[in-house]
């Protein structure tokens, strides 16, 4: 029988997919600060409904957070922005292919930051799973990268390189603080504690970027309000796959969730071959066989 954080993971993964597809529409109107943005402002409000919707209509009890979890509430809210913005800032970046290539150690780095805050053992498959998946990812990365793996190794210590692993460790504490977040809880509820966790983190993470935008970029606020319809699907989509992920995270070990939640490569490989009939090289397709095989291992021999 399938466990129920598998489906909700994999639901995640195709909204996110889905909602990234629907933030490449904005470009055109907004900075990429301002297309951040959208996520989070038109997706709060969202948040908010469905804990109450959880609360009024399902009956679930409101949980009562201590410090414990504004603390790592906070931590995590905050991590994911800056996460956000290191990877923004490798566009800019002279060799941004490493750098980005590089961010992509996130789902060890979960890991690891999941051993030392929480203490959430990896067992040898899901460890092997893990680690066969992120050398499919390498592989997707540096596939059509003229200077190869050897360009990667050799680029480990520049800024770009830097910057990317910083980025990747910034989404790793950010995932395991929500965990912690939502089980500082307590209570049999996870669907709750996940909503609660989620609606916190959307507020905080909307009320700092809104101040940002205020003192740096003022015109992006009156630009994501004219483009409101597609900012408004932004939302939707961005805060129903935050709610599957922060879902998902509360049921399970965070290193699984994203480990698995790379199933999205494998949607954005198969939209890109057969609906838009893009051409893929050998160690692309080897690299998507990498991560379906990593993800068959965390799953069956975890």
């Amino acid at each position: 029988m399938v466990e129920l954080w598998v489906p909700v993971t994999v639901a995640a993964a195709f909204l996110q997919n889905l909602r990234s597809a629907l933030q490449k529409h904005l470009k055109a109107r907004l900075s990429t600060t301002g297309a951040t943005f959208v996520r989070f402002g038109f997706g709060f409000p969202l948040a908010l409904l469905y804990l109450a919707g959880l609360a009024l209509f399902a009956g679930l009890p409101l949980p009562r957070p201590d410090g414990v979890f504004a603390a790592y509430a906070a931590v995590g809210g905050i991590a994911q922005i800056l996460g956000t913005v290191c990877l923004v800032s490798l566009f800019s970046a002279r060799n941004f292919a490493v750098g980005t290539t590089y961010s992509k150690t996130e789902t060890v780095q979960t890991a690891l930051f999941g051993i030392i805050i929480l203490g959430d053992a990896l067992s040898p498959g899901a460890l092997a799973g893990i680690l066969v998946s992120l050398a499919g990812v390498l592989a997707i990365s540096v596939a059509r990268d003229a200077a190869g793996w050897r360009g990667l190794a050799t680029a480990w210590t520049s800024r770009p390189a830097l910057v990317g692993l910083a980025s990747g460790g910034l989404y790793g504490i950010a995932a395991v603080c929500y965990r912690a977040a939502s089980l500082s809880l307590g209570g049999e509820g996870f669907v709750m504690q996940a909503a609660f966790t989620l609606a916190c983190v959307t507020l905080l993470q909307t009320a700092v970027m809104l101040a940002y935008l205020r003192l740096r970029e003022p015109g992006q606020l009156t630009a994501s309000l004219r483009a409101w319809r597609t900012s408004l699907w932004v939302g939707a989509s961005g805060v129903a796959a935050s709610a599957c992920w922060f879902t998902a995270m509360t049921i399970q070990n965070a290193a699984y969730v994203r480990a698995l939640g790379q199933v999205e490569l494998v949607f954005t490989f198969l939209a890109g071959h057969f609906v838009f009939r893009e051409r893929s090289n050998r160690l692309e397709v080897t690299g998507i066989l990498l991560v379906i095989a990593g993800i068959l291992f965390l799953l069956l021999l975890r």
